[in-house]
């Protein structure tokens, strides 16, 4: 399985069209307008270093109609710092020449070439081929020969530059740049309560609305008021969490009721500076509110550089050198002006900048080559905020200060390493190269954090290590953003290719990875055990289920293990640091719950797509999981029978489910299942409606005299089937697929949809009479009426009876079974989206809601987590410059940052971890301070009275004592229940009282106590962990 070659992929983007099964998730943050528009676009990028490569990935993963990359300059071994597309055989060679072919490995959908001239100066003219050029690497006088004429020739720029920890970006789209949608989130609809005369919205049962000033909303479904509907958007003026003012209403007469609003994303115009007005007066967005200061000062302190370069043949100041230092800061201090225009400088900030003007970090690569590249889509799609038009940033933070530095310990030596340790020094490139570290994931995020690694040599010493745990193999939609896979690769192991890719990108880290295809959980504890942890230096996390990030937090916190943990969402990234006896752990605060919709809202009073499309998938289990999996009980489990009668309240359902799936509905062939499928159809969509309508007619009132129909309430209309509706169709095609993978059957792939047509023809469907036996709940809050009470088997026409009856013996089904589907969103040929789309659309039908394309049903009924490459790099890139601290050893919280970043806003926040919880109490030599999440009592193997003695001393008096579900000891036992137990050692104490022996394989066992102090107080205290000798 192989994405489509470069002729087909020209094709593809020929016809506009666009690979969903390879773009998916990055389709969930661009949409398909904004991704077309890129697929328009001609890239130029200048400069192929390690940000410049960077750069190029993420606009070749993300997809544009070429890219043109251009760099004459002969390689360097100093560039393997971070340009992770060139070999050590490559230096000395051009570039671009040698880059092109690996970055046109990364999308066949993407053309790429290189750049023809070997000046970008000498023929401007050349640059209209572009709608965007990029520029890194660059002298400050080119910088404005050429930004000047992209602006006046309508070409977008966007220039970066990374110096050591420090970098910078600016950008210019030009004159009247429109935004098509400056958020990226998905617009705000609700249900109208009310709008009075002033024109004040109020929305129904109190729901917050979500809209800020300044959005824009139109209206359908109004009664009283129609002349609203559909009409031109309308700004509004927030009034409240659940009101909003749409201005003068008079002369629309009487709000009657009911009514839908709608936000309208409006377009936002922005009209940029060119460079040469910009260097003079910078509008510069902050990236670090903590450092206020510096983003004035480093605008000055990069024009120094420049100027330093341009006074010495191009060249940077030397690493560390004070003499270079002094000659920038001089440069500074003139371009800072007098008077009251003064910047005031900085001059330490200014030395270091000098320091480390030659260094070339990977992860200041990754965090600027994801910013930047976001920002040449946002020029080409109008989709998102552009940064204006400034940004710098730098992480002075991660400046080691356990180790020396020195124009001596930063000079070159030759070494691929050359541009790290022109900032860190020789000292610090040796610790790197000595970490055990565990990365837990090799998706997205993991691929990204071991090229970061791979560059800055992490690992690569005589004690490296790193171990890589991920049990998935990779798909097609991975390659869009998982960058170390190629097409061959789909169907193998991730972690074994992402190791095999990175140590071909630096062969240092060959023999130093472990590879573990296995899920680090519960279950898996005898693979990741004492031994595998203990050995750590640290840990990252690369996950995106929570419930594993989670897991991994509680393993790091009890084997007290520094964690880098990071997530992305689209453009949203998130980075933490957990470090122990010092921060909160990732476990310590939670996300809200998901999202659930009430149980009477999905069965019968749906109001919007979200609602349909849960209640499609509710029957996708209904029809093809939940069924199969009760018979295959029913054949296999002795008794089930017996057993199930005891369920009281769901026997009938499940034996009826029994009796349907092996006698009733059983089908012989795929006609029958064409013939299940029309009837399902009938049933869920004219049948129950009909029944609805019959216990709630749509002129139906409440107790209090009010519409039944009215408010959350869309009264339904039956469907007729009608088999030139494609939908209508379309569920009975993939209903039938399914319900015959069910039993097996496997001829209807071929059949024509003449022979759908033929078979439903022979059918014969029976009128449908609603009953008035039929309960259906109104409310949620209204008991269900349906619900049979609890512990009652009343059965007074031997139903039960009748249906076992009914059910073939197991004896003669025995080494048959059917096979349940497993949903898997991914595969576009089995019908599972399909089937779901349909349902949904049908049920949308029903009740006059938009409907929904498959493209975001499967977005929705899938829990897709959009992303795209470029947050997912500049996220790590985040990572790393914390991991740099952590291996620097510091404990200063301060000095770590956690982070958030939105791209599309553009948004960065960076705060100090959270302290872990310290807690007290009173000991037997004064008062205690514990950390109420890393500390811990460690004890030996002693004897229960031991344990009980020792805990005195402390001034602690036990009162309990329990491990896991066992209680140990208890305070209030009588002498003669403790006889015996308090001259047990502790781990024959817990064998005994749980009557389960302690694994082979564990060497420790928890224990809880509750206590009191000094001061006769029940105080909280850590848990205790026995240390077993094995």
């Amino acid at each position: 399985m192989e994405i489509d070659g470069p002729s087909v992929g020209s094709e593809l983007l020929k016809n506009g069209e666009i690979d969903e099964s390879l773009y998916s998730r990055q389709l969930y943050v661009l949409g398909h307008e904004a991704m077309k528009r890129m697929g328009s676009s001609h890239v130029l990028i200048a400069g192929l270093r390690g940000l410049g490569v960077e750069i190029a990935k993420n606009i070749a993963l993300a997809g544009v109609k070429s890219l043109t990359l251009f760099d004459p300059e002969p390689a360097a071994m100093s560039d393997l710092s971070s340009q992770f597309f060139l070999h050590p055989d490559d230096v000395g060679k051009p570039r671009a020449a040698v880059t092109v072919p690996r970055v046109a490995e990364l999308n066949a959908y993407t053309p790429v070439s290189e750049h023809p001239s070997k000046s970008l100066t000498e023929d401007l003219n050349q640059l209209r081929r572009y709608q965007v050029v990029v520029l890194t690497g660059t002298s400050l006088r080119d910088q404005v020969t050429i930004s000047d004429y992209c602006h006046q020739n309508g070409i977008f720029i966007v220039i970066a530059d990374i110096f050591g920890l420090f970098g910078s970006i600016f950008t210019d789209f030009g004159k009247d740049f429109a935004i098509a949608d400056p958020t990226g989130e998905n617009p705000v609809s609700g249900i109208v309560a009310g709008i009075d005369s002033d024109g004040l919205v109020s929305a129904l049962d109190e729901t917050r609305h979500g809209l800020e000033d300044g959005d824009f909303v139109t209206f359908t479904e109004v009664q009283g008021m129609e002349a609203l509907n559909n009409a031109e958007p309308r700004k509004i003026t927030v009034k409240g969490p659940y009101t909003f003012s749409i201005g003068d209403v008079s002369n629309l007469g009487q709000y009657k009721r009911g009514g839908l609003y709608q936000q309208v994303k409006m377009p936002k115009m922005i009209n940029f500076q060119p460079l040469s007005e910009q260097l003079k007066n910078p509008e510069l967005l902050m990236s670090d509110f903590a450092k206020f200061d510096r983003p004035q000062q480093l605008h000055l302190g990069f024009q120094a550089l420049h100027e330093f370069a341009g006074g010495n043949s191009g060249k940077l100041p030397r690493p560390y050198s004070d003499e270079d230092a002094s000659e920038v800061l001089k440069y500074a201090q003139a371009l800072a002006g007098d008077g009251d225009d003064k910047v005031d400088l900085d001059e330490k900030l200014l030395r270091e900048l000098s320091y480390q003007a030659r260094g070339d970090l990977a992860p200041m690569a990754a965090f600027f080559g994801g910013l930047a590249a976001q920002e040449v889509l946002k020029s080409v799609s109008g989709k998102f905020h552009p940064i204006v038009q400034w940004l710098y940033f730098d992480s002075l933070e991660s400046l080691p200060s356990s180790v020396k530095r020195s124009e001596e310990l930063c000079k070159p030596v030759g070494s691929r390493y050359d541009g790290q340790i022109a900032v860190f020094g020789r000292e610090f490139q040796e610790k790197l190269a000595n970490i055990n570290e565990f990365l837990v994931g090799a998706g997205a995020i993991g691929c990204e954090m071991l090229k970061n690694w791979a560059m800055i040599g992490m690992a690569t010493g005589p004690k490296g290590k790193i171990s890589v745990a991920d049990m998935d193999q990779i798909e097609k939609s991975n390659l869009n953003r998982q960058f170390l896979f190629r097409p061959k690769d789909v169907g193998k192991l991730k972690s074994e290719c992402a190791a095999e890719a990175v140590q071909a990108m630096n062969p240092d880290l060959k023999g130093k990875f472990v590879i573990l295809p296995d899920r680090v959980g519960a279950e898996t504890e005898h693979i990741f055990n004492e031994n595998f942890w203990e050995e750590l230096d640290g840990v990252t996390n690369a996950l995106d289920n929570v419930d594993a990030r989670q897991y991994v937090d509680r393993r790091c916190v009890f084997f007290r293990k520094p964690l880098l943990d990071s997530g992305t969402l689209g453009t949203k990234g998130n980075t933490q640091v957990i470090l122990p006896s010092l921060t909160e752990s990732y476990s310590s605060s939670q996300d809200p719950p998901e999202q659930s919709f009430p149980q009477c809202t999905l069965r019968s009073f749906p109001n919007k797509i979200d609602h349909t499309i849960a209640w499609a998938k509710e029957k996708f289990h209904e029809f093809f999981i939940g069924p199969p999996e009760t018979v295959n009980l029913y054949i296999t489990q002795p008794n089930y029978v017996e057993e199930t009668l005891k369920q009281a309240g769901n026997e009938i359902p499940t034996l009826e489910v029994i009796r349907d799936y092996l006698v009733t509905d059983k089908p012989h062939n795929f006609d029958d299942c064409i013939v299940w499928a029309r009837r399902q159809f009938e049933s869920k969509f004219n049948n129950d409606i009909q029944q609805l309508l019959y216990n709630f007619p749509k002129d139906c009132t409440t107790s209090s005299g009010a519409p039944f129909w009215s408010g959350p309430k869309r009264a339904p209309d039956p469907l007729r089937f009608d088999n030139s509706n494609p939908t209508h169709m379309g569920f009975v095609v993939a209903a039938a697929h399914l319900h015959a993978f069910n039993y097996g059957i496997k001829e209807g792939k071929s059949f024509p949809g003449k022979h759908y047509l033929n078979v439903m023809d022979d059918m014969i469907i029976p009128e449908f009479t609603p009953s008035s036996s039929v309960k259906i709940q109104a409310d949620d809050n209204e008991p269900d009426p349906n619900a049979q009470p609890a512990g009652s088997n009343f059965d007074d026409n031997g139903t039960l009876e009748q249906i076992v009856s009914q059910l073939p013996p197991r004896q003669i089904l025995k080494g048959s079974k059917l096979e349940p589907v497993e949903f898997e969103k991914d595969d576009d040929t089995n019908h599972h989206i399909d089937f779901i789309t349909a349902a949904s659309n049908l049920r949308a039908q029903n009740y006059a809601i938009p409907e929904a394309d498959r493209h975001k049903t499967k977005f929705i009924a899938g829990k897709i987590i959009p992303a795209i490459a470029t947050t997912t790099a500049l996220v790590t890139g985040l990572v790393v410059l914390e991991l740099y601290k952590i291996v620097d050893g510091k404990d200063d919280i301060e000095q770590y940052k956690n982070g958030f970043v939105n791209l599309a806003l553009p948004f960065f926040g960076f705060s100090e971890p959270i302290a872990s919880p310290k807690g007290k109490y009173m000991g037997s030599s004064g008062e205690v301070t514990i950390d109420k999440l890393w500390d811990r009592f460690e004890v030996e193997d002693v004897t229960l009275q031991k344990f009980l003695d020792d805990f005195k001393e402390k001034g602690l008096d036990i009162m309990m004592l329990s491990s896991g579900v066992s209680l140990l000891y208890a305070s209030f036992y009588p002498a003669s229940k403790l006889k015996d137990r308090l001259g047990l050692k502790l781990s024959q104490l817990v064998e005994t009282i749980s009557k389960k022996p302690i694994p082979d394989h564990q060497r420790n066992v928890i224990f809880e106590m509750t206590v009191e102090d000094q001061n006769e107080e029940d105080v909280e205290v850590p848990y205790v962990m026995l240390k077993l000798q094995k």
